[in-house]
């Protein structure tokens, strides 16, 4: 069996491709990182070191190489011979993926493959199997989007696993070597799948999928954006750190859990699973061998105060679920604070909330932000925040 892994980052290479080699696939990355390249094509394989609790163990992904994405034809070459294929390349790298997609699909078609070829895309997106699908869509004829309708799935996952940025002391001189958290489960959405499953380790098929998808957005995102929002504002420099802090603990718990009695309600979801999961990310979040950073968790804060994304998409589900948002508000606000980042310095608070988050009622972020410009202890904030959840 033969795969396609779009992207040899940290998720690509940590995640998705070791999974794939484990399934028993030959994968082909694919990726413009000349250093990368080398270094597969000439090992073929590459260790992962997973880290415990306490200790490590290091296992390896076998029958690797990698294919130059600069490559058109490489690349459509490799796409028209796989099994599968999985992206896992950032939102932002999308449409520079799929006029490549497209020339492999239309190399399969030409040599009479016409086997159903699914797509697994593991992008931080909500909706990303219809944004990818209509990108590579722009390069294909009538005819051949009749095809991609009826033969290529185009399938959304949720990427779980926690992978920091890999440092040089992670590496051991290993440039392909990659650290990762112990969780390994990979949920995928069982209703686009085209033809048979892929057979791959430790899938967990589900539909309908919206469910999986925003419990990782909501709670999982929302969650360890949160910490790293709040732990800037107590100057850490790991997330590990910030969580540890027993008012951060506590306010991302009850910001988590506010998410979790509205994802439930929405999707009919069972909410103790909910709140296990919540309780399992706060431990995996005190991992402190992953060295995750407060700067890294909570850059990009203008996508992650967009509409519908991690913070906003969270307290807007509360809101429409008649859950309370106090604490998911004081994370918006913390995120307003952030020292990393240059949105929060070019504008003010109420245009970013205006013309980023979209959010028109503004009054009850703005209230706990006040609260922290004010420079309140984060316990006299979480007692103030105490007393307004209860009103």
């Amino acid at each position: 069996m033969k795969a396609v892994m779009y992207g040899a980052g940290n998720i690509g290479r940590g995640f998705i491709g070791l999974l794939l080699s484990q399934s028993g696939y030959d994968v082909s990355f694919v990726d413009v990182n000349p250093t990368v390249l080398e270094a597969m094509n000439e090992a073929h394989r590459y260790p992962v070191e997973i880290l415990l609790d306490e200790g490590s163990k290091e296992v390896w992904a076998e029958n690797i190489s990698c294919v130059d994405g600069k490559d058109m034809d490489a690349v459509a070459s490799a796409i028209a011979e796989a099994d599968v294929m999985a992206t896992a390349v950032g939102v932002n790298i999308l449409r520079f993926i799929a006029e490549p997609i497209a020339r492999g699909l239309e190399k399969r078609w030409a040599t009479g493959n016409m086997t159903p070829f699914n797509i697994i895309i593991c992008e931080n997106l909500i909706g990303a199997d219809s944004v990818l699908k209509e990108l590579i869509s722009q390069y294909l004829t009538d005819e051949e989007k009749s095809l991609m309708d009826t033969l290529i799935g185009f399938v959304e996952a949720s990427i779980g696993r926690m992978v920091p940025v890999q440092t040089a002391e992670m590496q051991k001189g290993n440039v392909l070597r990659v650290c990762v958290e112990a969780y390994d489960k990979l949920p995928l959405d069982k209703a686009a799948v085209k033809g048979d499953f892929p057979p791959i380790h430790n899938v967990i098929w589900y539909s309908p999928f919206s469910f999986y998808i925003e419990r990782k957005l909501f709670i999982h995102n929302m969650g360890h954006a949160m910490t790293a929002y709040l732990g800037d504002i107590m100057g850490y420099e790991y997330i590990w750190q910030a969580i540890e802090n027993p008012t951060i603990e506590l306010l991302v718990i009850r910001a988590m859990t506010a998410s979790a009695i509205a994802l439930a309600k929405r999707h009919g979801g069972d909410v103790s699973m909910l709140y296990d999961h919540v309780q399992d990310l706060i431990r995996r979040f005190a991992n402190d061998r992953l060295g995750d950073t407060v700067k890294r968790v909570g850059g990009d804060v203008k996508r992650k105060l967009s509409p519908g994304d991690r913070l906003i998409g969270a307290y807007t589900m509360c809101k429409e679920q008649d859950v309370d948002t106090t604490y998911i508000a004081a994370g918006i606000a913390a995120a307003l604070c952030f020292t990393h980042d240059d949105i929060t310095k070019e504008k003010s608070a109420e245009e970013i909330l205006s013309e980023i988050s979209n959010l028109a009622d503004q009054a009850e972020i703005l209230h706990t932000l006040e609260r922290f410009k004010k420079g309140e202890s984060l316990e006299k904030v979480l007692q103030a925040l105490k007393r307004e959840a209860r009103q």
